[in-house]
């Protein structure tokens, strides 16, 4: 089951929003997508319930998260690796 680019199969990167609860991360991923009426491109984004077992990722962060079995009722997806180190001092 291994790749060519090393990442995980069905994997995304996006950026941490929130890791204000424990175990839990909120993960926005964002696009651009054409309209379909009008072709302009606009803005989208994907927000993630991530988890993270160890709490090693913190807001700010660039992650790379991977599908998995559902963890509780809305978190359906684990963190597989931090990416880049971006932490905010709130």
């Amino acid at each position: 089951m291994s790749e060519s680019s090393g990442s995980v199969k069905g994997s995304r990167i996006g950026i941490v929003e929130t890791d204000a609860r424990d175990k839990t991360r909120k993960v926005v991923i964002r696009y651009q997508a054409q309209h379909p009426k009008y072709g302009k491109y606009v803005s989208r984004r994907t927000v993630l319930h991530v988890h993270d077992a160890n709490n090693e990722s913190h807001k700010g962060d660039v992650v790379e998260v991977a599908p998995c079995r559902p963890v509780s009722k809305t978190k359906s997806w684990r963190l597989v690796r931090v990416v880049d180190k971006r932490s905010t001092q709130d």
